[in-house]
This record gives C-alpha cells, structure tokens and sequence, in this order.
C-alpha cells in the first residue's frame, strides 16, 4: 500500500514538470530580449552609400532597439543634411574640403573692354582734338550700286582672295591708333559693328551666310572669356576689390582678311563689274609648341551690311594725313594687295587653290593665271 502511494507521487510531479515546460515554450517572449542573428550588410547597406562613404567594408549592424519607432530612412540613403554617397565622398569619412569663395562684401567692377585694341571702349575727347573741326566723314553715306540686269549679265564668275596686312601696302589695315570712334584697326572696326549690332555675323564655316552668330558668340571667339582679379591695397596688402576683366588675344595676330566677290561683265555698259559679298578674319592656329595646324575663319559679315559702318572711318594715310580716304572707298577703289585662293573657273569640285597646288610659289602663279582669264575675257570682246 506504502509502495503504490509512491508511485502515484512521482507520477504526478513527473506530469506537473511537463505541464510547466510545455507552458514555458509555448508562451510569449518579452520584446528585447531577442538577440539578432541577421548577417553582416555589404558595402551597399548603411556602411555603403550611406554615412561611412563609399565601401567602407563588411560590419555588422548594432542592435536595433525595438522599443524606439523604426527610421523612414531609405536603406541606401542617408539622414537629411547627408548625401547618399556618404559625408566622406569616396572611401573617406572625412568632411569634403570647400571650395574657395569670393568675399561677397567686396564690390565688383567690370572692366570694359581691354587694352589691346579689340573690344575697347570708346573713348571721345572732350575738347576738339583737331585744328579743323570735321563733320564730314560723320555724315557719309556709301554710293548705291548701279543695278544690273540679270539678262546684261552675260559673264559672271566668283572669286575668293586673301588681303596679307604684312604688305607695305596693306599696312593701314593695321593702324593701332586710338581715335574718337574707338581704335583704328580693321579687326577692331569689324568687331565693334558686330558687338553694336550694325553688321550680323555668320559662322565662318559656312560663306553662304546660312547660320548667323550672336554677339555673344564672336565676343567669345575674340575675347576667349573673362578673369576675375583682386585688387590689394597698396599699404596693407588687403584685398579691397575684385575687377572681371575680358581675355582679349593680341589684335595683330589676326593679320589676314578673306574677300569673296563676283565679278561681272554688263554688256548694256560694256563693263567689268566686281561686287564684294564678304569679308572674314582668319587666324592661324598653333599647338602648346608653336607649331602652325591650319587656319581658321572666325566669322563672315556681309559685306553691302558693312559698307554704312566702313564709310564712317577713314584709312590711315602716311604721306598726307588730310587725304584720308573712307574704308568704303578704300574696298570700292581696290586700294589693297590680295592674292587669289579659289575661284570658279574650271573648279568643278569646289576646291580650293591649296587643295591641290601644294607649293606656295605656284599657288599665287595659279592665281594670277586667274585673274588673267578673267581680265582677257573683258579684252577680247573687244575689235580694233
């Protein structure tokens, strides 16, 4: 009876045992108490493109607390006032270095223009810098052209020519004095109808006059942009000023001029016309070691546009300084030295003297085998 009283005891502490760790599994942990077996994130979690910059390595993420509200951070990304790529840019935690500034209480002065002769504000004097008060070249107005008929025309041929301002006869072109309608060289003149907006540029690839140029666009082939320099005191040293001064390239560099023109016989008048349609400057280009690479034309401007501007400014003459012709009459006259590099004549392909005349020297033979053709064809219409 003893022996069977036993039994029953143990069997019943036996049952209540399992009933407490069947109970003890099957109820709720408290929160926080899990521990995180998540595997460490790449270079593209929170220590990728997040905080630790780009590729900082493979760590393991801290325990997130679970009793705080979960971040609405995107997972690639970063807090607000942090880039997505990190606060240390590439593989670096450390803050990026800024980039200097100008002091934005120091004034800024604009610097028209340059002191090389392209570009540079015009300057008039204030008393009359002449003995002898002109008003004549301020009132000139360019000739109409005669007109022409298209039936009178019975020979026509294009030519196009270079005018080299290294000639003694081509000198005026480069006369570097200041007057009262701004400098005096033939760059400068063209330039500053263009940036007036008496004259439209065209881009110099194209001589059909097809795709006009902005202001803006010649100013920046010409000037090639703009500095901003400070300006220091004297005694102290301190920087009291910034001046935007524009890159101005040396004037005289650009020394050759490109003329296309027609030439037409008018059989009404019995005469050989010649009509200027377009001029452009071109400037040989060379690398860092001086070597020449070609020419470029920086722009063409329509010459009958251009004649008003011309007629206003009077060439430089050496032998009588009260002779001066217009620059109008200067192109009209054909007061200039010029060589001829393409023209119409037997030219099928459109190619120009260079193309396939490889020599210098029988490069300008070639073009006076040009205008002779174009002279004997005026000469032989003619019976004596």
């Amino acid at each position: 009876m003893k022996t069977n009283w036993l039994k029953s005891c143990v069997i019943a502490s036996l049952v209540v045992l399992v009933a407490a760790d069947i109970n003890a599994q099957t109820k709720p942990k408290p929160r926080g108490t899990r521990q995180s077996t998540s595997r460490p994130q790449s270079g593209y979690g929170n220590s990728g493109y997040g905080n630790a910059g780009y590729g900082s390595g493979y760590t393991t993420p801290a325990r997130r607390d679970t009793t705080k509200p979960r971040s609405t951070t995107p997972a690639g990304g970063a807090a607000t006032g942090t880039s997505a790529y990190g606060t240390g840019g590439y593989g670096s935690s450390a803050t990026p270095t800024q980039q200097p500034s100008y002091n934005q209480n120091l004034p800024i002065e604009v610097i028209k223009g340059g002191s090389s002769g392209i570009g540079d504000s015009v300057a008039p004097s204030l008393r009359l810098d002449n003995a002898i008060e002109g008003q004549l070249i301020k009132d000139r107005t360019p000739l109409a052209y005669e007109h022409i008929r298209e039936d009178d025309a019975v020979y026509k041929q294009r030519v196009w020519r270079e005018i080299d301002t290294r000639e003694k006869m081509n000198l005026p072109f480069r006369y570097a004095a200041n007057e009262d309608n701004g400098n005096q060289r033939f760059i400068s003149i063209l330039f500053d109808a263009i940036q007036a907006g008496n004259v439209t540029a065209f881009n110099g690839e194209d001589d059909r006059f097809t795709t006009p140029m902005t202001k803006e666009q010649v100013a920046g082939i010409i000037t090639g942009g703009n500095d901003t320099l400070p300006v220091t005191d004297i005694n102290t040293g301190e920087v009291i000023k910034y001046e935007v001064r524009q890159r101005m390239i040396e004037p005289d560099s650009i020394y050759r001029f490109r003329l296309k023109e027609e030439w037409i016989f008018d059989k009404e008048s019995s005469r050989m016309f010649v009509r200027i349609l377009g001029i452009a400057p071109v400037m040989t280009q060379y690398t860092s070691t001086g070597i020449p690479i070609g020419d470029r034309t920086l722009f063409w401007a329509y010459y009958p546009d251009l004649r008003p501007t011309l007629s206003k400014y009077e060439v430089y003459n050496g032998k009588n300084f009260a002779g001066r012709m217009s620059w109008e009459e200067l192109f009209e006259s054909r007061f200039f030295s010029s060589y001829i590099t393409k023209s119409t004549i037997d030219n099928p392909f459109d190619l120009s003297l260079k193309s396939f005349v490889k020599d210098p020297l029988f490069r300008l033979l070639e073009g006076e085998n040009i205008k002779e053709k174009i002279f004997n064809y005026e000469q032989d219409l003619w019976s004596h």
